[in-house]
């Protein structure tokens, strides 16, 4: 069950490279995503991949976030930063589970895919970017949009932030209220049904268990 300001599962996107003003030259973005919320919990650009990086983001968003590493899970691709062990021993320290996407599975993690498939059809997306800090701007602006701006259609139709702060509910009544008028005023252009706004899911999963696994685990 989602805990509110907390996370149900986070994907980590280790890093997915931006170009740079030449060829052969990229930054690292890294990303923190809530699966349930959809919420940026943390994310950050450098000039290459590692393993102290990734684990210094997960420090940081965890404790911005106050929230109990023990009910965290962290799902990751197979990149050697989040592979490494010292993320591995990091992870362990904290309580916090770890699952990887399985082998050669670029999709492995819809979530994530679905989040960078909106940033790139986005049609300020740059083909490059000329310095990391002009990354670091538009991907400031970026998050900022799809974290209180960008509703969702895997959440409701709700922003990120919505969800996250736990304002999903008084949202969802609001709407129905509304709804329930327009069908009151004008019953004749709705099918015999007084229409409802749609609601969140109560789970989400990545690489669901299987029921055996699920009755198997502490």
């Amino acid at each position: 069950m989602h805990q509110l300001k907390g996370w149900q599962g986070v994907p980590v996107r280790p890093y997915s490279k931006l170009k740079g003003p030449s060829k052969g030259i990229y930054w690292q973005l890294y990303v923190i995503l809530d699966i349930y919320s959809r919420s940026i919990m943390g994310w950050r650009i450098e000039d290459h991949e590692s393993a102290e990086l990734a684990r210094e983001l997960m420090d940081e968003a965890i404790t911005k976030e106050g929230v109990d590493p023990n009910q965290l899970t962290i799902h990751a691709d197979n990149g050697a930063s989040m592979a490494s062990h010292s993320v591995a021993e990091f992870l362990v320290n904290l309580g916090v589970r770890k699952s990887h996407s399985r082998p050669h599975t670029s999709n492995d993690n819809p979530y994530s895919e679905a989040q960078f498939k909106t940033l790139k059809y986005r049609g300020d997306f740059p083909e490059r970017f000329e310095t990391i800090e002009e990354a670091r701007t538009f991907f400031a602006k970026f998050f900022s949009w799809y974290q209180y701006e960008h509703h969702h259609s895997g959440i409701a139709l709700m922003t990120p932030a919505d969800v996250h702060e736990g304002y999903a509910e008084a949202i969802t009544e609001r709407r129905a209220e509304v709804l329930k008028g327009a069908y009151q005023n004008h019953p004749e252009r709705f099918v015999n049904k007084v229409p409802t706004p749609p609601t969140l899911n109560t789970e989400v999963w990545i690489n669901r268990p299987s029921e055996e696994e699920m009755k198997e685990s502490p």
